[in-house]
């Protein structure tokens, strides 16, 4: 299996829900070694991001990612990605050899307005979204970064993501089924959901952290 090196240009869309998450409930899916960011008491900022990267991507795929927390480890601070479901083996492959992340394959299903994701038999989830009534960018693109972790056997890693997209707010109504393997984060309807189009996404070569051994405890099922 091959796959290209980092880092990936990807084009597409997605979807990005946001969502204030109990700090009790993210740290079974956190290694103990990151230190959880507080948003609020007891709440940390979660998420849940579903793309489609189309023609003129590096690969074609489609992507599901769950962010049970931002955390805090020397000095730097992104988010930690627990599960991360993707359609393409390669993009599997260079997912968990190059960043550390743990990709799954997944079946995904886009019709007008919803997205859903499943597993073999096992429904993930199933997000509905419609256009809201104020669009934060209607014809021009914006350009922002993010961050993340990612645990690479005992080594942790550390990426930066560039996006330039246009950014519109969404109406959204998520559904996680109790048999979904992040139920137990019991992220509830999100307080804000961005359309992501004419997405561009260049996700950064890693940078080694240290050798920590990552013992990430997950949630019973």
């Amino acid at each position: 299996m091959t796959y290209p090196p980092a880092p990936w240009r990807l084009e597409g869309y997605a979807v990005q829900t946001l969502h204030l998450v109990d700090i009790e409930q993210a740290t079974a899916f956190i290694p103990s070694e990151l230190e959880i960011v507080s948003l609020l008491p007891g709440k940390t900022l979660g998420g849940i991001y579903v793309s489609s990267y189309e023609a003129g991507s590096l690969l074609s795929y489609n992507e599901l990612i769950v962010v049970p927390a931002f955390v805090r480890y020397q000095g730097q601070t992104g988010a930690w990605i627990s599960h991360i479901y993707v359609d393409n083996e390669d993009s599997v492959a260079g997912g968990k050899e190059i960043w550390g992340l743990p990709k799954e394959m997944a079946e995904f299903n886009w019709d007008k307005g919803k997205v859903s994701v499943r597993q073999n038999q096992c429904e993930l989830c199933q997000l509905y979204y419609q256009k809201g009534l104020l669009s934060l960018s209607t014809w021009w693109r914006q350009g922002f970064r993010g961050h993340a972790f990612g645990g690479l056997g005992s080594e942790l890693l550390f990426f930066q993501s560039h996006f330039k997209s246009q950014i519109s707010l969404l109406k959204a109504n998520l559904e996680i089924p109790q048999e979904s393997p992040f139920a137990f984060l019991s992220l509830g309807q999100p307080w804000l959901t961005l359309d992501l189009q004419k997405l561009e996404l260049v996700a950064g070569v890693p940078e080694l952290l240290g050798n920590q051994v990552i013992n990430l405890s997950l949630a019973p099922k």
